[in-house]
């Protein structure tokens, strides 16, 4: 049997705030409630599933493969809602894309405060000539 990630858990203080966002800036459908969380499928059948607790929350990074198309999608609904972003994660290059491994990139803060990053290349993909596309 192979190994995949199956879903991980994206504590929060607002689920209905966090998940919501995530889906509108990725362009996903809307968050589902599945028991206490609230899920954000992914195409490669992972899921992020939003679960609120009370007190701070420990910030994580979450990155996310996308096409050259959603790339500009994304970016453009970044800038639309007035975020912040990046082009690295220690965050000492704002309102700039990187280039890493020939793709694009750009880090940009969650409601909670987590780091969320979309790129278009795995890292260490430099041999690649060809950037994802959407299928």
């Amino acid at each position: 049997m192979a190994i995949e990630l199956n879903h991980t858990i994206v504590w929060c203080n607002d689920k209905a705030e966090s998940a919501g966002f995530l889906a509108r800036i990725l362009g996903r459908p809307e968050p589902k409630p599945f028991g206490h969380f609230l899920v954000v499928e992914l195409d490669n059948g992972v899921s992020l599933d939003f679960m609120e607790k009370e007190g701070e929350v420990a910030l994580q990074h979450y990155a996310f493969l996308i096409g050259e198309n959603e790339f500009d999608a994304v970016v453009a609904r970044i800038e639309e809602a007035g975020l912040d972003y990046w082009a690295d994660p220690a965050r000492t290059r704002p309102g700039e894309i990187n280039h890493n491994d020939g793709g694009r990139g750009v880090y940009f803060p969650g409601p909670e405060g987590h780091l969320l990053e979309v790129i278009t290349r795995p890292y260490g993909d430099e041999d690649n000539e060809q950037t994802r596309e959407t299928p």
